[in-house]
């Protein structure tokens, strides 16, 4: 038992640590919502991808599987999984180009353009799509950590927990700062090149994306705080 705990930690840490890109998207497609709907887009997108990380770890015998190649191209050999981050990865780099694209060329005209709020079903279906691949690469990650099943539960009900309490305080830091919801997609963005690369089986250190971004997010605290005691 007490052999166990430090693997536990371990990947409670990890799965916490790639529990913060799922935690932007979905704190960033809530802010399209109505005021009273945005928890509930955060609780659902949340719960789902502990419901769908517990259902993966049910088949683990099948994860595995997705790991062999398919076929081989280029001299590039593709599996299931790779396959499955590639399309992830297209589609975190497309809404997170689209959202950029929204907040930084919106031209001024005559009269006052209102965003229009998308459908609650919409976005939901789009969180979804982004719990699927990061379970995946969640679970396949787990796997390689830790040999017991009972530890990769815990963590992953544990990690779900922290993310619903550390959901909130983020989707309002980020609602609240424009300049730090235009950081958190750019991270989203490197989070789905890192997604294609390894699809392609080019792996890139999360860890030096990770520390690209805190470095980013300080200068950009800095930056708020010269501008707010000059003003």
């Amino acid at each position: 038992m007490i052999e166990a705990i430090v693997p536990l930690l371990s990947l409670i840490l990890l799965e916490v640590i790639l529990g913060i890109d799922n935690i932007i998207f979905i704190s960033i497609l809530a802010d399209k919502l109505p005021e009273n709907q945005r928890n509930k887009l955060r609780y659902w997108g949340i719960g789902l991808a502990m419901v769908m990380r517990l259902a993966l770890l049910a088949f683990i015998a099948w994860i595995l599987k997705l790991d062999q190649t398919l076929f081989q191209l280029f001299g590039i050999d593709f599996t299931g999984k790779g396959l499955i981050l590639i399309a992830g990865g297209l589609f975190l780099i497309y809404k997170s180009t689209k959202e950029i694209y929204l907040k930084t060329e919106t031209h001024a005209s005559d009269k006052p353009h209102m965003p229009r709020k998308s459908s609650f079903q919409k976005l939901l279906s789009e969180v979804i799509i982004l719990d699927l691949v990061f379970s995946i690469d969640s679970i396949i990650t787990a796997v390689g950590m830790v040999s017991e099943i009972w530890v990769m539960y815990t963590a992953v009900i544990t990690t779900v927990i922290i993310m619903l309490f550390a959901s909130k305080p983020i989707s309002e830091f980020i609602r609240k700062h424009p300049s730090f919801k235009i950081l958190a997609l750019c991270f989203l963005m490197m989070i789905g090149v890192s997604l294609i690369a390894e699809g392609f089986h080019v792996v890139i250190p999360k860890g030096y994306i990770y520390f690209s971004m805190a470095f980013a997010f300080l200068v950009d605290v800095i930056q708020m705080k010269t501008l707010k005691n000059h003003s």
